[in-house]
């Protein structure tokens, strides 16, 4: 069968460095704070963050122990809840740009004590403010109508829209590319940078000046939002590539700069970075069109396979899957960040440790997440299983989907959800715990029963305000009963590449479940302790054989597991 799928191109080529002013390297906004560092707390969202977050600025300052201030300080100055002042701290900590920071080395049990720097914690306030940029129209809307499944049965009394829906609604948008994201977020920091450099600032203690100035300390916070290079943490640091702190000696003091000329010099890099992306959209729209928009009718859906786009500083994008499987492994991803979005219909699996991971309106699928050691987040899906290893989990806008989780932190439920189950974790790889050592996943703590609702509304995505959902939580999960869990096996027709030691679920079972897991295994033993022992002849033996063979392969058929095999078999 023929399927349609939406554009999986690769992106366009990242501007040449070389045609910058200066051949200094282009600067670029960190994605992580905007896409996994939003949180929907009432009391966090600022209208005017610049008059609001001074005075804030200066009670976390008053009560913090070497610029680090603790969850009892940030509940106290932001008026949110110990629960809340907490999860700040542990989505902080997810995003922030520097790995050797205190908060992020952290153990689960020290974070309160440890804190967070008044200045990281400053600049993520701010950009609770930044909202998400709205899909685009797809060139070929009808063509693209096509591909999606079909409305849920329960759009008729749960929402005015079903996740999905809402994300194809309004002339079926598509989903912005990594360019158009980058631009948006280099667009609010155009417009937000005066008051942030305003905020980060040093006072001079210098009696008859009054001017700010910016010390390399705390310029080198602004790399939590900004960082130069193509390839993140391996450019160097911020201030390296700046006229006035290049080259500073790490022995002695650099001499602080007026704020004038740090604004002067971000604002200049920021909208050469702009024009830099603006002429890649350009060239792109003006160039000839590439084989999917010509022909979106006619791609066969078993070539998505294989169609990963990614550029050095983007998630690896996995789009527009559909009816199939998809086995990726570390090897075969060059992003150690990955969004799965649109795909329908499919089993895919990522075995890969990996720092970030998007499943984005995805339905009727089964997604299978290695070890993500920053963050995961679902969103605007319908129908889908979630199985993943991660530190922190956020599920927004979902609806009938379940979730099987080995996490650290409290899941987040976030905007308008209905029917969601969650479960204690259910499968394993060869590498896993290599790949959750390797990231910092800590296999003794899983919270996958403890979730924290926030707000029905999100106020970072414009696509999730159903009606009437103004300040109502959102709803809670619902535990898998005991009987109805079951293990999910990962196809080891790659055993022979693999060497890891990994050889059961690394995450312990609550009790309800071993002892179900174990009831079963039991009962499986010994029915094939009765069909060894069965006193049939040779015969009758082969007739019996045949007959189980025909009843799983019926099984196969009527779940589409079949498909599995014949896939994943191609590969």
């Amino acid at each position: 069968m023929t399927e349609q799928i939406i554009d999986q191109s690769s992106p366009p080529p990242d501007p040449d460095p070389s045609q910058t002013p200066n051949s200094n390297p282009v600067i670029h906004p960190r994605r992580g704070p905007f896409e996994h560092g939003l949180l929907p707390i009432q009391n966090l969202v600022f209208t005017d963050p610049i008059q609001t977050l001074a005075p804030i600025k200066q009670k976390l300052a008053s009560s913090a122990t070497n610029n680090r201030v603790g969850s009892a300080a940030i509940s106290d100055a932001l008026l949110i809840s110990s629960d809340h002042a907490r999860i700040v701290l542990e989505t902080l900590a997810s995003v922030l740009h520097s790995e050797t920071d205190p908060l992020v080395m952290a153990k689960p049990e020290d974070v309160d004590s440890i804190g967070a720097d008044v200045r990281d914690l400053v600049l993520f306030l701010y950009i609770q403010s930044y909202e998400k940029l709205m899909p685009r129209t797809h060139k070929d809307s009808a063509a693209v109508a096509d591909v999606w499944p079909s409305a849920s049965a329960f759009d008729g009394y749960l929402s005015a829209l079903s996740p999905i829906q809402l994300v194809r609604s309004n002339s079926r948008r598509f989903m912005p590319s990594p360019l158009d994201e980058e631009a948006h977020q280099l667009s609010y920091l155009q417009k937000h940078i005066a008051n942030i450099i305003t905020l980060l600032a040093d006072p001079v203690e210098r009696e008859g000046d009054e001017s700010p100035v910016f010390s390399l300390e705390s310029f080198e916070h602004i790399g939590f939002l900004l960082h130069f290079g193509d390839k993140g943490s391996d450019v160097p640091s911020l201030s390296q590539a700046t006229p006035f702190f290049k080259n500073s000696d790490p022995d002695m003091p650099a001499a602080p700069v007026p704020v004038s000329q740090v604004y002067d010099w971000l604002l200049k890099s920021i909208a050469s970075a702009l024009k830099s992306i603006s002429d890649g959209i350009s060239g792109k729209e003006n160039g000839p069109p590439n084989a999917s928009d010509q022909d979106a009718g006619n791609a066969d859906a078993s070539g998505a396979l294989n169609k990963l786009s990614t550029n050095d500083r983007g998630p690896c994008i996995i789009e527009g899957v559909s009816k199939t499987s998809l086995f990726k492994q570390a090897s075969d991803l060059k992003s150690t960040s990955v969004k799965v979005a649109n795909c329908h219909d499919s089993v895919i699996y990522l075995l890969a440790p990996l720092r970030y991971a998007t499943v984005y309106g995805c339905s009727d699928s089964t997604i299978v997440l290695g070890a993500a050691g920053k963050a995961v987040r679902v969103e605007h899906c319908e129908r889908v299983h979630v199985i993943a290893a991660t530190k922190r989990i956020c599920i927004a806008n979902c609806r009938e989907c379940v979730f099987y989780l080995g996490v650290n932190q409290r899941p987040l439920i976030v905007g308008d959800n209905h029917k969601l189950q969650v479960a204690p974790y259910n499968t394993y790889y060869s590498d896993l715990e290599e790949h959750m050592t390797k990231v910092g996943i800590v296999p003794t703590i899983s919270r996958w029963n403890e979730s924290l609702e926030l707000g029905a509304v999100d106020p970072h995505d414009s696509l999730s305000h159903p009606t009437s959902a103004s300040d109502k939580k959102s709803e809670s999960l619902s535990c898998v009963d005991p009987n109805q869990f079951t293990n999910f096996l990962i196809p080891n027709w790659f055993a022979g590449e693999a060497v890891g030691s990994t050889k059961d679920n690394p995450f312990p079972l609550p009790d309800a479940y071993m002892a179900v897991q174990q009831t079963s295994l039991k009962n499986l033993e010994e029915t094939r302790q009765s069909l060894r022992e069965a006193p049939l002849e040779d015969n009758r033996k082969r007739e019996l054989a045949t007959a189980l063979h025909m009843h799983f392969k019926d099984w196969l058929y009527a779940t589409g597991n079949i498909r599995q095999l014949y896939c994943l078999q191609g590969d």
